[in-house]
């Protein structure tokens, strides 16, 4: 899935150039394509499906050029996470007939390669064998009120059988989702034992997922169809458009993980961050003696513990504490670091004031 728009990434994260396309941190690929790279160690090639905005496409076809361009589906425009994925599924029947299906997020980081590769292959043996939904659950290392939270039965555990399985994860039965929470209910929920961070991955496969659309979301399934039996039209962009205006923007979370009866978990270890925000790119980057944080340009005295990305000019920053300071072609933003969700607001506001220049 990569038809984000990062809101929380102005300046550098634009409407045109959202923070998927970014290099962020220090690494030399955007989380497009560092994405794209986690995946070509298990799939290949032409069974990686990009789904995207339309005003996107060109941008994917640029970073990811081995993608078949009939890999690349366009999204009119963006109604959250439930029709992306049925779109999705409809797209990959069309090639691949009741296909397991992996669904990632094309913004997150993963550090530890090996073991993402060893819960997918675990999950993928689960759904072709026993069906179901399987989410991976990111063990929560604090009380984050940035993610929502997945409660597991410890009890109801699917282990591996035999010696061959052995590499294989544990698989629990989901007991419950819930939303965001407020900072004493997150420590509760560490505390518990029993709660994941929900990193927004599924596997399945493409059959169950239409089925449980069809059970919860009739409408978005009624308009599935629909654009199914028309998927090899000459005018099926027009009728995709037509059917997206009429649909409603819905999570897969809401609209389906939470209601559907056979959706488990993995407790999974592989150095998630779903880079929300520029706090996380400040937590994930080399630090200098300072804590600081540079890239461009940039003077620091008496100064230490700030993020600093300044693509043009040159950047001083002196006696300040726990910044971030982006300075780009778009805008410059100066925040605290703790404040770094409330970007989004800076992008509400120049909406609101048509001043889409500079977004």
């Amino acid at each position: 899935m990569a038809g984000g728009v990062g809101t929380r990434f102005w300046p550098k994260g634009t409407l045109k150039y959202p923070k998927q396309f970014l290099k962020i941190g220090s690494d030399q690929d955007s989380l497009l394509q560092q994405a794209y790279k986690r995946l070509e160690g298990i799939f290949h090639h032409t069974k990686i499906f990009v789904v995207t905005n339309i005003n996107y496409k060109s941008e994917v076809k640029k970073q990811l050029p081995k993608i078949p361009d009939e890999n690349i589906i366009s999204e009119p425009t963006g109604r959250n996470t439930a029709p992306c994925i049925g779109l999705s599924c409809i797209f990959i029947n069309k090639f691949h007939s009741k296909a397991n299906v992996l669904v990632v997020a094309a913004d997150h980081i993963i550090s530890d390669i090996g073991e993402f590769h060893k819960v997918i292959k675990s999950g993928l043996k689960f759904v072709s064998e026993k069906g179901g939904i399987v989410t991976l659950g990111i063990h929560p290392t604090k009380p984050e009120t940035g993610y929502g939270y997945i409660q597991y039965d410890t009890d109801n555990v699917h282990e591996p059988e035999d010696s061959e399985e052995a590499s294989l994860e544990k698989i629990y039965k989901v007991k419950t989702f819930a939303e965001k929470p407020n900072p004493e209910v997150a420590k509760a929920f560490l505390e518990s034992g029993d709660f994941l961070w929900n990193s927004g991955m599924f596997i399945f496969r493409t059959d169950t997922m239409m089925e449980e659309i069809k059970n919860f979301l009739p409408e978005l399934y009624n308009s599935l169809t629909y654009l199914s039996d028309n998927l090899l039209s000459n005018d099926f962009p027009k009728k995709l458009e037509e059917e997206y205006s009429k649909l409603k923007s819905i999570s897969i979370d809401y609209g389906v993980m939470e209601k559907a009866k056979d959706v488990y978990i993995i407790r999974s270890h592989f150095g998630w961050n779903d880079v929300g925000a520029w706090d996380e790119v400040y937590n994930i980057s080399e630090k200098d003696k300072d804590g600081n944080v540079k890239q461009g340009r940039t003077v620091t005295i008496n100064s230490k513990n700030c993020l600093i990305i300044n693509d043009q000019k040159i950047a001083a920053l002196v006696g300040v504490e726990d910044l971030l300071v982006i300075d780009t072609d778009s805008g410059l933003l100066i925040c605290k670091r703790s404040e770094s969700q409330t970007v989004k607001e800076v992008v509400d506001y120049l909406r609101r004031k048509g001043l889409d220049q500079y977004l």
